[in-house]
């Protein structure tokens, strides 16, 4: 377009010059000025294409797509770098293209009059996985670049589910555990750590609880993009809470010129149904992505119903070409009924647990002369938790020790472990009222710089202010903690061969006061990716710590705060009885990625080394007499208080394999080895030194009834994981089967004190007590119309039984089948 307007402009001057002299001057001076302004005008992008090493990538074709249109087109230089304009702002895309790489599209971007938009590229060879993580290093990095471990899981890989939980078993490193059937309480294991170690990010913005408590199965898939999972201690970059591994969640951004209404609708077995709707979008300087969806199941037990409730939006609007601010909210409103340990009582109890979250962020960001990023971000957690119990069931029994009080105990069963061992009895329901309140408001800064010679610092500080609050029938505890982090760190690479980071991080807690966070990644490629056999290895290796604050319920019940609240300061002093402190973490990791067959075979080695210590346990009033010579009268006066006092090792094995043998056809599989021993525990000295038996029945038999004793492995952490995918994609038709397997781990079933006598009688040994699994789902989608698309979900084909813990029936063979409608099109 600005090619045609100077023609015009130069054929106007030749006609206006015929006119008299000084009127055809200075018209043509005019004219000049015009086509001048215009050109001032244009919209200029501009940037470096680069491959996934980061060398410049020259010859490269770079197309600037306005709406159905090529706007213009350039080739890059012999330093990869491009500069493109447009006479019309707009929405963009950028559409790249070179011999031997696979064809780039970018994000769309939004590009005014004046701007001078900076878009660099990175372009993949022919790859069978997404290959850009930013949770990593805090910036958008090509996997091939990175030391640490990554999985990336795009949209896709969630099919039809209704959460993620089936989605973050297909990583190796992890053990996903749900107690229960839909709503059952998720926990997420990341190599052998605890599973309140994980920092959870919704859009950039912290969700877990306060301490790192975070239920997976709140989660619905509805308005998930993407989610990243990083394995091993990241504090650095994200402070407390990063002590095992970072779970990111991202929502989807409008991009349609368009707008698109989708709807899914689906029913399957145990009276179950899904209603899901988005609008998305884009419009000049505004994008919008709006969605709410329903899921209800009657599950398969009596008493256990469950409802989610999710809504969401993603609101942009760009200041100009370099500057976005962003709006992000999701809500959750789930219930479900709490049966409890199904099989430890024959019955279910009746009661209920509602969550309500509110999770939102503000989110300004600005990029300055091309090198100078900025994230300005401002967000709020809100979680509510309610467990309530209407009415008692079982069977009821007095007792009269001075005063009169009832229990209510299940059926007669017999509890059966994977190791073989079992008990019979009634055990005594437990199913407290409680009331929780975790609130946060964070406000972060990150910068960064793209300095000489491949190096990029980039730099941040964040601010929390977190409030909770604990309420049970027989206490009430509310808290404050205002936190601080600031963080440095340096990646780049040297000569496209050494990619390193080096960082590190200072954060000021409320609770536990200073800690330092270092970290060192170093990435080797000996042999750069290319076409052919073993074309494509890379060495990678990382050292980090971590750190992360006690929850809520662990403070609280910890022996300091109990002993305060009983006002026994003199036996704080006597036996030094410090706060809840931090729990700690240190890791090194080595491993290898191989391109057998040019990256459409891809095999990935690595061994994890982990220590967690200074982790909160659990200390039986046997242990405080025993192993600090508490006197008795003091030990009344507390109830199962915690300690700093657990330390354990993980070490393990990670294997992995991406095969893509047809174009239509891919493959991933993965095993992961644990090695966990715990090394130190109170509770183990207690009962070493012969303090008590647990299990009057099973004599000579340490038991760790609350927690796991010194040489034996942490709870529901098998030594044995492993996942497997294929997936076949045609014009209409898309089939997928995967699977998560696990060996058998270590559990308790917590029933000490719990049989009829109050005794402990229902408590097993530890070792493989939980039974291991295999869980194989399977969805088909077929695209009827362009615009309506039937599926089927098929869970559980095996209808195992024992994928949750013991005592926790798992949710049988499932199906929910349905349709899409896409409606796209109507203008705005």
């Amino acid at each position: 377009m600005l090619s045609k307007a100077r023609r015009l402009a130069a054929t106007l001057v030749h006609l206006l010059q015929s006119l008299p002299c000084s009127a055809g001057r200075l018209a043509a001076l005019l004219l000049l000025l015009s086509l001048g302004t215009a050109a001032g005008h244009a919209v200029v992008v501009r940037g470096v294409v680069r491959d996934p090493l980061g060398a410049p990538v020259m010859g490269a074709r770079v197309q600037l797509i306005y709406g159905p249109n090529v706007a213009a087109a350039v080739i890059t230089g012999a330093d990869g770098s491009y500069e493109i304009r447009s006479a019309e702002p707009g929405r963009f895309v950028l559409l790249t293209s070179a011999p031997s790489f696979t064809p780039g599209i970018s994000e769309d971007f939004y590009g005014g009059r004046t701007d001078v938009v900076v878009r660099n590229i990175t372009l993949e060879v022919a790859s069978v996985t997404e290959q850009v993580s930013v949770t990593a290093t805090g910036l958008p990095t090509p996997l091939q670049q990175l030391s640490s471990s990554v999985t990336l899981f795009a949209a896709q890989d969630l099919g039809n589910q209704v959460g993620i939980n089936d989605t973050l078993r297909q990583s190796p490193g992890v053990a996903v555990v749900q107690t229960g059937q839909y709503g059952g309480v998720t926990s997420l294991f990341v190599r052998g750590g605890n599973s309140t170690a994980n920092k959870v990010l919704l859009d950039g913005i912290p969700v877990e609880d306060i301490g790192g408590v975070f239920d997976y199965s709140s989660v619905s898939s509805t308005a998930v993009h993407s989610m990243e999972l990083y394995r091993g201690p990241d504090s650095v970059l994200y402070g407390a809470d990063a002590g095992a591994g970072v779970v990111s969640i991202n929502t989807p951004r409008g991009n349609s010129l368009r707008p698109v209404l989708n709807y899914l609708g689906s029913g399957g077995n145990l009276h179950s149904y899904r209603n899901l709707a988005d609008l998305s979008g884009a419009w000049r300087k505004t994008d919008y992505y709006l969605s709410f969806s329903r899921f209800n199941s009657a599950n398969a037990l009596p008493r256990d119903e469950y409802h989610a409730v999710t809504s969401a939006a993603n609101l942009g609007y760009n200041l100009s070409g370099n500057t976005q601010l962003r709006l992000t909210l999701r809500n959750a409103d789930n219930a479900n009924g709490l049966p409890g340990a199904h099989d430890f009582y024959g019955i279910s109890a009746d009661g209920k647990q509602g969550d309500q979250d509110l999770y939102s962020g503000l989110t300004l960001e600005d990029r300055r002369a091309g090198n100078w990023h900025n994230v300005f971000r401002y967000g709020i957690a809100r979680k509510r938790e309610q467990e309530q119990q209407f009415n008692n069931v079982g069977t009821p029994v007095t007792y009269n020790f001075g005063t009169p009080f009832t229990e209510y105990f299940g059926n007669t069963v017999t509890i059966q472990g994977a190791n073989g061992y079992s008990a019979t009895g009634q055990a005594s329901f437990f199913i407290p009222n409680e009331k929780s309140v975790s609130n946060r408001d964070e406000f972060s800064y990150q910068t960064d710089y793209a300095l000489p010679y491949h190096v990029m610092a980039l730099g941040g500080f964040w601010y929390e202010n977190e409030r909770g609050s604990f309420v049970t029938s027989y206490s009430n505890e509310t808290i404050q903690r205002t936190n601080y982090q600031v963080s440095l760190q340096f990646q780049g690479d040297i000569r496209n061969r050494l990619f390193y980071s080096l960082g590190g991080a200072i954060q000021k807690n409320h609770l536990y006061g200073i800690t330092g966070t270092p970290r060192l990644g170093l990435a080797w490629v000996p042999v750069r990716p290319a076409a052919g056999w073993f074309r494509g290895t890379k060495v990678r290796g990382n050292v980090a710590t971590g750190v992360q604050e006690p929850s809520l319920a662990l403070e609280f019940a910890s022996l300091y705060t109990q002993l305060l609240q009983a006002g026994d300061t003199a036996d704080i002093a006597l036996y030094h009885v410090s706060p809840a402190g931090p729990e700690r973490s240190r890791t090194y990791d080595l491993g290898i990625d191989q391109n057998i067959l040019g990256e459409k075979l891809i095999f990935k080695l690595g061994y994890f080394h982990n220590i967690f210590d200074h982790q909160m346990e659990g200390v039986d009033t046997g242990a405080l007499e025993q192993v600090f010579g508490f006197s008795p009268a003091v030990v009344t006066t507390v109830y199962t208080p915690y300690l700093n006092s657990l330390a354990f090792r993980a070490q393990g094995i990670e294997a992995e394999v991406q095969y893509q043998p047809l174009r239509s056809l891919f493959l991933h599989a993965g095993y992961s080895y644990l090695d966990a021993v715990v090394l130190h525990s109170f509770t183990s000295d207690a009962y070493n030194n012969g303090a008590y038996n647990p299990n009057p029945n099973l004599p000579g038999i340490a038991i760790g009834a609350e927690g796991p004793l010194v040489g034996a492995r942490p709870f529901r952490r098998p030594p044995h994981t492993g996942f497997f995918s294929a997936q076949y994609t045609a014009s209409k038709f898309t089939a997928a089967l995967t699977g998560a397997l696990a060996s058998r781990s270590d559990d308790s079933t917590f029933l000490d004190g719990f049989d009829m006598n109050f005794g402990n009688s229902l408590v097993l040994p530890n070792r493989n007590l939980d039974y291991g699994y295999a869980k194989l789902d399977t969805s088909l989608t077929y695209a009827a119309t362009r615009r309506i698309t039937v599926f089927t979900q098929l869970n559980n084909l095996l209808n195992q039984q024992h994928i949750g813990p013991i005592g926790y029936p798992s949710l049988p063979f499932t199906v929910q089948a349905g349709l899409k409608v896409r409606l796209a099109g109507f203008k705005q």
